[in-house]
């Protein structure tokens, strides 16, 4: 029993403090609507309205926009990582454009591609794109040099190098970019979706504020978290088929 009442302490605590604050001074449950309310107005968006629709293009947006960062990330981090010639040519550029936010390029993606889906693919695919990239180089680079010896001693070929060698010890850390992008896709395309589009979780939120509906605002932050936490755990799921051999929390 111990581990399943570590588990929900914080949470229930969490929910009581969270409580007491909503029915404590005038009007805070208007301003911070209590977690009974809160559930009836998340009740009333998936049975009354089209927020099942926002979730399935939030979860487009996600998925297509991390899905280029990934595959953009992984090329571009071993090949960083396999390559110092291909590092000196792209490292520059590389490291001018990560510290520049990826929220800052909102007026320009609005700009270039319009109002819509477009901009929230390219915000989501900037966001997750450095974490990911930064942890396959990590992960390439940090492979024992032993390991590397012994297979080319064993007459292993640059496929057999990279394929059998390099990526599957740069796994971990493959998938730890991989989780570190995903949580950052979400934060990125409620953004997107809060000032460029016309539908979405994060447009859904928006509408709601406007309308004074706190109780449907903070519902939608509860959706976002358990869409987040739901894809979580699938990666971690598949991080811990992919690599049996790692032990993971």
């Amino acid at each position: 029993m111990k581990p399943i009442i570590l588990k929900i302490i914080l949470p229930i605590t969490t929910i009581l403090v969270w409580h007491i604050f909503s029915v404590s001074g005038m009007n805070a449950s208007e301003i911070l609507p209590g977690p009974a309310k809160v559930i009836s107005a998340i009740l009333t968006l998936f049975t009354q309205e089209s927020v099942l629709t926002d979730v399935i293009v939030s979860l487009k947006h996600v998925a297509i926009g991390f899905a280029l960062a990934t595959l953009g990330g992984v090329i571009v981090g071993i090949l960083s990582g396999y390559s110092k010639t291909i590092k000196m040519i792209i490292g520059p550029i590389l490291e001018f454009l990560r510290p520049i936010p990826p929220i800052s390029w909102i007026p320009l993606s609005i700009l270039w591609f319009g109002i819509g889906d477009n901009p929230a693919y390219f915000l989501v695919f900037l966001g997750a794109f450095f974490p990911i990239m930064s942890n396959v180089y990590f992960g390439v680079i940090s492979v024992e040099e032993n390991h590397k010896r012994a297979a080319l001693s064993l007459g292993a070929g640059k496929k057999e190098h990279l394929f059998d060698i390099i990526l599957p010890a740069a796994l971990p850390s493959i998938f730890t970019g991989l989780k570190t992008g995903l949580g950052i896709s979400w934060f990125m395309v409620i953004t997107a979706e809060l000032v460029g589009s016309q539908s979405g979780l994060g447009y859904m939120i928006q509408l709601n504020r406007l309308l004074l509906r706190t109780d449907r605002v903070i519902g939608g932050m509860v959706i976002i978290g358990v869409l987040g936490y739901l894809m979580s755990k699938i990666m971690t799921y598949s991080e811990r088929k992919l690599i049996p051999w790692r032990v993971t929390v």
